[in-house]
């Protein structure tokens, strides 16, 4: 019995002087440490940790703040105060009851067409406002020869008037429809790098022709050249 005692005692020690040698070489660990109790299991190894510090968890990218430059860029009002070939298709505004005019009108005559209502007066004149209030520049400003296209053109306030027989109603003489429309194209185009806001007073059909949206009275549909030389819409405005 002292002998096995003796011999399990000089393995104890071999193992502890080999694990001794074991750390101060390569700074291994002994794999089966045995205990002083034989019946002890034996101990698990170990991870290795490295000395290199552990990255923190990769997180979800965070939300960029929109870019204060675009929202002003997104804004209709701040693209025409800054930028350039911005026309407005400005519907006449809201006129007493009826449509087209009565027979036999006469341009030179305002008696003999459907004018404008006195809620169509305050309301052109409430757009100008908008677009004084908003600092918008204006180029010209364009207006059909019929008189209510004429009232709400002057009533709005922005500067002189031009008459221009292009705008002029379609509605029952559509025999200059196509001519017209290539014409109030042209002019769009033509304003392609020009900075100020053209304001073009019209009707019903010759909006809806050239936009391809028909505007309620006193609406507008702000076109522009694009950069493949297309005509486009840049918004719509329903109500002022």
């Amino acid at each position: 019995m002292l002998e096995i005692v003796e011999m399990r005692s000089v393995r104890q020690f071999s193992l502890l002087i080999v694990s001794a040698v074991c750390l101060v070489v390569s700074g291994c660990a002994p794999q089966n440490v045995i205990h002083n109790n034989p019946s002890s299991s034996p101990v698990t190894p170990q991870p290795t940790v490295s000395a290199r510090p552990l990255e923190s968890p990769a997180s979800p990218e965070t939300p960029v703040a929109p870019d204060v430059a675009q929202e002003a860029e997104a804004d209709i009002w701040t693209q025409m105060q800054q930028g350039t070939g911005y026309v407005v298709l400005l519907r006449h505004a809201q006129t007493v009851a009826g449509t087209g005019d009565p027979p036999g009108f006469q341009l030179n005559d305002c008696a003999t067409q459907r004018n404008l209502s006195e809620a169509g007066r305050e309301q052109a004149a409430r757009i100008g406002q908008v677009f004084r209030d908003r600092n918008i520049p204006i180029h010209q400003i364009l207006s059909s020869q019929y008189c209510r296209c004429l009232d709400t053109a002057k009533l709005l306030n922005l500067g002189e008037v031009e008459p221009s027989p292009m705008l002029n109603s379609t509605f029952t003489n559509r025999a200059n429809e196509a001519e017209q429309t290539a014409q109030v194209r042209q002019r769009i185009l033509d304003h392609q790098n020009t900075p100020g806001v053209i304001v073009m007073v019209s009707h019903f059909v010759n909006i809806g022709d050239i936009s391809g949206i028909n505007p309620p009275s006193g609406g507008a549909v702000i076109m522009r050249t694009n950069q493949q030389g297309e005509l486009e819409v840049a918004e719509q405005i329903r109500d002022w």
